[in-house]
């Protein structure tokens, strides 16, 4: 993506009208969640000028400055965020667009500690974060380098922690960093971890529901995905209008 952001961060590359950090406030804020922390890197300051801009009278969002951003990867992203990983919350990556119900999915699946949310395709790339499930459809492993046989589907970046999830992930985070060879690892390696100690569960999400925004031929599919769930939603509006305004008539209503 490197020839998209060059000079913007991933998370403010404009899709359909807003950009994807937009997409993915407003569609958590449409299923009530209203407390949001965004650990910012590079080109911090556009992305709080974005979030006052938008959110100042609608969400309450802190925002975290990883000053080792350009060495580090989002395990130490999550470092920095510790602090609020005291109670349940969800945890998403800054490049993934998703309808309203995949964190509804997620919010109401079981009572795990931890739960990843994946999606089954016939085919997965290098880039795919794969994931192999046990007997009983909990993770196993999740990694980028799973050898063929082992990929059963793909996390798609949102996670669920509940109960003493929470802790547990904190206390994994704050242990791996403790060896400066993991500065840039990802968080999924501590995820990894945490599911050979069966603490992960995985809930399906079907792929019509979201997108991964990787590479530039992502942002065409982004934007039709996003155009098809913004058009359902200019669908539903106007058939509920309709059909108030023949009840209004009907009864002799005026509005």
């Amino acid at each position: 993506m490197q020839s998209l952001t060059e000079n913007i961060p991933k998370c403010l590359l404009p899709i359909s009208g807003k950009t994807i950090i937009e997409w993915q406030i407003d569609t958590l804020l449409a299923v009530g969640i209203e407390h949001f922390t965004i650990v910012t890197g590079f080109q911090s300051v556009s992305v709080e000028a974005l979030l006052r801009r938008r959110y100042a009278n609608r969400a309450h969002i802190d925002t975290i400055f990883n000053p080792f951003f350009e060495v580090s990867d989002n395990l130490a992203s999550c470092w920095l965020a510790r602090s609020v990983m005291s109670s349940e919350f969800l945890l998403l990556n800054g490049d993934t667009v998703f309808d309203e119900e995949v964190p509804r999915q997620l919010l109401s699946f079981c009572s795990a500690p931890i739960t990843l949310s994946m999606s089954y395709k016939p085919v997965y790339d290098e880039d795919d974060m794969k994931v192999q499930l046990d007997a009983r459809g909990w993770v196993k492993h999740v990694s980028k380098n799973l050898r063929h046989d082992q990929v059963d589907c793909e996390s798609i970046g949102l996670l669920a922690f509940r109960e003493h999830g929470p802790q547990l992930f904190r206390s994994a985070v704050e242990e791996a960093l403790r060896d400066q060879a993991r500065l840039k690892s990802w968080y999924l390696s501590v995820i990894d971890e945490l599911a050979g100690r069966e603490l992960v569960d995985a809930c399906a999400i079907p792929h019509h529901l979201w997108c991964e925004v990787d590479f530039p031929p992502d942002i065409p599919i982004a934007e039709t995905f996003l155009k098809e769930r913004y058009q359902d939603e200019l669908v539903q509006k106007y058939l509920f209008v309709t059909e108030s305004a023949e009840t209004d008539q009907a009864s002799g209503v005026e509005r």
